[in-house]
């Protein structure tokens, strides 16, 4: 056992949470395999339907009798002209050309339903309830939090931690500068909020009175005992889990990731509006020099969805978002529930190491 006040809320054996991952990573095998193992195995399920998340949540429970959570996005205000939009879908479709796909797709909605995805979530009882990119009205976080469910919020600095807890999260994941995938950054920022872990972790937990989660750049027992020693109650790993069997990443995504290193990811709004850590590609190169606006997310990340899926067809990982944070050079294909395993092991290995340190008080 590593106990944390974390871990004892969580009702989980370790203090280990599977970050939750949108847009497929975060199978439902994934997710039961990392709460199996002793961690808190998470849905991403920011871009599910609300039937597809009922669906996933029976399905995990089906794996698992073990805790696990579901994270979803607080929606955003949409503020992009037509204009701006028209001109991102003209520059598209060169890529579309290139992939063989249809000019000028019709764009769907631009999101799903947050108020009849929480219902779902409410509806199912789940025992942990996540969020990103903001704070969901307050009568959602009471709600969750009367049926038992832990509400567990998202910041990248300290400012927002302090909002999260106003209202009356039960823990907050701190998302350093080196995570994959989206920044959670909600407060109005000019520079995204790039703080690295080791420096964000100990500066939330001074301003904080709940359970506060290091997030970004942790692979390993190493990177666990370095947070539990900045204050932290748990770690969230997601790009330690991306290349196991049980991820539901594309196996280029999978291969990218064992074969890059730590300067290989960049931060981009190319793919999504919105600053997101991924390997770097072709497409997040051209785009750099796109001379227009990029829309806003989520209008972004609907209008480059038909490239990356047809991208993802063609085995073509240049026009795919292949989201990773700077630990990957510590990345394994290993299953889940072996990472678990190496990585408890190596923090127990590490905690009897210092104590035979032998510090002595003068």
């Amino acid at each position: 056992m590593m106990e944390t006040e974390l871990t004892s809320k969580l009702k989980i054996k370790y203090p280990i949470i599977q970050a939750p991952m949108a847009g497929g990573p975060t199978t439902p095998d994934l997710v039961a395999s990392v709460s199996n193992a002793g961690g808190l195995g998470n849905l991403g399920a920011g871009y599910l339907t609300p039937e597809q998340i009922r669906n996933a949540i029976r399905d995990i429970r089906q794996r698992t009798d073990r805790p696990f959570g579901v994270n979803l996005f607080v929606p955003e205000q949409l503020s992009t002209s037509e204009e701006t939009i028209a001109g991102m879908n003209d520059y598209l479709n060169k890529y579309r050309s290139e992939l063989s796909i249809a000019p000028n797709p019709s764009i769907p909605k631009f999101t799903e339903s947050f108020e009849e995805q929480v219902q779902v979530l409410i509806e199912e009882n789940v025992p942990v309830f996540s969020f990103t990119f903001g704070i969901p009205p307050l009568d959602v976080i009471q709600a969750m939090k009367q049926l038992g469910t832990v509400v567990i919020g998202t910041a990248t600095t300290v400012e927002e931690a302090k909002q999260l807890q106003a209202a009356g999260v039960d823990a907050i994941v701190a998302q350093g500068s080196e995570a994959g995938g989206h920044r959670g950054t909600f407060l109005k920022s000019t520079t995204d909020a790039l703080i690295g872990t080791m420096a964000l972790v100990p500066q939330i937990v001074d301003y904080v009175s709940v359970p506060v989660v290091a997030s970004g750049g942790i692979m390993d027992g190493r990177g666990l005992i370095a947070s539990l020693a900045l204050g932290a109650s748990a770690v969230q790993m997601g790009t330690a889990f991306l290349a196991s069997p049980e991820s539901g990443a594309h196996e280029a995504h999978k291969r990218k990731i064992i074969s890059s290193n730590e300067d290989s990811t960049e931060m981009t709004y190319a793919y999504s509006g919105k600053a997101a850590r991924g390997i770097l590609t072709d497409f997040m190169n051209d785009m750099r020099f796109y001379p227009g606006t990029i829309p806003a997310y989520p209008i972004q990340n609907v209008m480059t969805r038909d490239i990356r899926q047809a991208a993802a067809k063609a085995n073509n990982p240049e026009y795919m978002s292949l989201w990773a944070g700077q630990g990957l050079r510590l990345a394994k294909d290993h299953a889940a529930a072996e990472i678990v395993k190496q990585t408890i092991d190596q923090a127990f290995v590490l905690v009897k190491s210092f104590s035979s340190l032998g510090v002595v008080e003068e």
